[in-house]
C-alpha cells in the first residue's frame, strides 16, 4: 500500500477545478440526500419503537439489514453503471429509493394488510431499500476514476464525503422539528412524516441528474476538444501503471480482500456511530428531541472541518497512508473516551466529535488507495466488491450495538466494540504499508 498511499501531489489546476465545479455539487447534493436515511432511521428510533412495539435488538437488526441488500446488488450495480453511464444509473437508483424509503412511514399498515409482523415489513423495507441503493456509493467513486488520477482521489471523495456530516447538520435538526411538530392529531406520526417528506428530495434530484450530469470526458458538452484530449492524456498515462485482470482473476488478489478488511473495520466503526449518535445523547441527558437534533449537528460540523483540512494536508505532504492510520486509531480512542464519561454530555460530544471527524478523514483518504491499483472494469468490480464487503461493517455495527445495548441495558460494550474496529482498521493499514505496492499485483493474480 505504500507505493499507492505515498504518492507525490498532483497539481490541481484551472481545468480540473472546471471539472469539480461541473459534477461534484451533484454528487455531494446525492450523496447528502442518502445519509438522509441514516439520519431519519436513527431519530425515527426515539418513537418508532414504542409505536411498533419493537426492540432495540429488532431496531439493530433492522438497521443493519439494510447493507444486506447493498451487499448482493452492489457489484452487478457498478458493472452496470460501467456499461450504461452513469448519469441514467445514478438517477435510477435514487428515484427507486425515494420511493422505497418513503414506505417506511407505512410499516403498520403494510403489516396488518399482509397480516405480517412490524418487525417483518421493518426488515423487507431497510432490505429493499439497500438493494435499491446498491451502487451508488461505488459508482461515484468508480466515477471520479473517469475524471481524476489517484492522487487526486482522496480530496474530491473528502468534498463527496461532506455529505455524511451535512446531512447530519441538516438533517438532525429537521428530523427533530418533524418528529416534534408533525403529527399532532394527524394520521400520521412525527417519524411517519419525517419518512414521507424526506424522500421526496432523492427522487427530484435523480431526475435532474438525468439532464445535468455527463457520463464521461467524451460526453461532456462543456469541455473543449483540446480540454477533452487533455483530461483523457493525464489518465491514460497513469491508468497504464495500473491492473486491470479479468473479472474472473480479480477475486484472487490479496490486495482487494486486504482493503476490503480494512474498509469492513471502518464501517463498523462508522455506521454504528451514526445509527446511534442520537440515542446516545439522550443517554448523556438531553431528553427533548428537537434539542437532540440541534445538538447532533455539532460533533458532525466539527468533524466535518476536521476532515477537508486533514485530507488537503495529507494530499499536500504526499502521506496519505500515515494520516489514515492515525485518524482511524484517533477516532477508535475518541469513542472509548464515550464509554468512560457516559453522562457528560460535553464529554460526550466531544468524543462524537472527535470520533466523527476520524473515521470521515480516514474513509475519505482509504478511497485513495483502489483508484491508485486498479482501471477499466477491474475498477468498477474491485471498488464495489470493496465497498460490499466494507459495507457489511453497516450489518455487523448496529446490529451488535443493539443486540449487547438489549443485553446490558447500555450502549458502553457496543461503542467500545465499534472503537476498537476503528482502531484495529489503523493497525491494518499500517501493517499494510510495509507490503507490496502496485507494481507487484499483477504477479500476485
Amino acid at each position: 500500500m505504500a507505493n499507492a498511499s505515498q504518492g507525490s501531489a498532483v497539481q490541481f489546476d484551472g481545468l480540473y477545478k472546471k471539472v469539480t465545479w461541473k459534477i461534484l455539487p451533484w454528487l455531494l447534493l446525492g450523496y447528502v440526500i442518502a445519509y438522509l436515511d441514516r439520519v431519519n432511521v436513527g431519530f425515527a428510533k426515539l418513537s418508532m419503537l414504542s409505536d411498533l412495539g419493537m426492540s432495540e435488538a429488532a431496531y439493530g437488526l433492522g438497521a443493519g439489514i439494510f447493507f444486506l441488500g447493498y451487499f448482493i446488488f452492489e457489484v452487478p450495480s457498478n458493472l452496470i453503471l460501467h456499461r450504461v453511464g452513469a448519469k441514467i444509473w445514478i438517477a435510477r437508483i435514487m428515484i427507486t429509493w425515494g420511493m422505497i424509503s418513503s414506505l417506511m412511514a407505512f410499516t403498520a399498515p403494510i403489516a396488518q394488510w399482509l397480516g405480517v409482523s412490524n418487525e417483518t415489513v421493518f426488515y423487507t423495507l431497510r432490505f429493499l431499500l439497500g438493494a435499491s441503493e446498491a451502487g451508488f456509493f461505488p459508482g461515484v467513486i468508480l466515477y471520479m476514476t473517469y475524471w481524476y488520477p489517484a492522487a487526486m482521489h482522496s480530496r474530491v471523495m473528502a468534498v463527496v464525503l461532506l455529505g455524511n456530516p451535512f446531512s447530519y447538520i441538516l438533517g438532525g435538526p429537521i428530523s427533530g422539528a418533524l418528529m416534534q411538530f408533525m403529527g399532532s392529531g394527524d394520521s400520521l406520526a412525527g417519524w411517519q412524516w419525517m419518512f414521507v417528506i424526506e424522500a421526496l428530495p432523492a427522487c427530484l434530484l435523480g431526475i435532474v441528474i438525468l439532464f445535468v450530469l455527463s457520463n464521461d470526458i467524451a460526453s461532456a458538452k462543456w469541455l473543449t476538444p483540446e480540454e477533452k484530449a487533455e483530461l483523457a492524456r493525464r489518465l491514460a498515462a497513469e491508468n497504464k501503471e495500473k491492473v486491470n485482470v479479468p473479472l474472473k482473476s480479480l477475486y484472487a488478489l490479496p490486495i482487494l480482500w486486504f482493503l476490503a478488511l480494512v474498509y469492513l473495520l471502518m464501517m463498523i466503526g462508522s455506521y454504528g456511530i451514526n445509527f446511534w449518535a442520537p440515542t446516545i445523547i439522550r443517554d448523556a441527558g438531553v431528553k427533548s428531541v428537537l434539542d437532540i437534533g440541534m445538538i447532533s449537528a455539532i460533533p458532525y460540523i466539527l468533524g466535518a472541518t476536521a476532515m477537508v483540512f486533514i485530507t488537503r494536508h495529507a494530499e499536500k505532504a504526499g502521506k496519505h497512508r500515515s494520516y489514515s492510520v492515525a485518524v482511524s486509531m484517533v477516532a477508535g480512542l475518541a469513542l472509548v473516551l464515550c464509554t468512560l464519561f457516559p453522562h457528560n454530555i460535553y464529554i460526550t460530544l466531544a468524543g462524537i466529535a472527535i470520533a466523527v471527524g476520524g473515521s470521515l478523514t480516514s474513509i475519505a483518504l482509504f478511497w485513495g488507495f483502489p483508484g491508485a491499483y486498479f482501471t477499466g472494469a477491474t475498477a468498477a468490480a474491485g471498488i464495489a466488491i470493496i465497498n460490499s464487503v466494507g459495507n457489511l461493517g453497516g450489518f455487523v455495527g448496529p446490529y451488535l450495538l443493539g443486540a449487547l445495548t438489549t443485553a446490558f441495558g447500555s450502549p458502553r460494550y457496543g461503542l467500545m466494540m465499534l472503537g476498537g474496529a476503528l482502531f484495529l482498521a489503523g493497525v491494518l493499514i499500517a501493517l499494510g504499508g510495509r507490503k507490496r505496492g502496485p507494481a507487484a499485483v499483477t504477479a500476485s493474480a
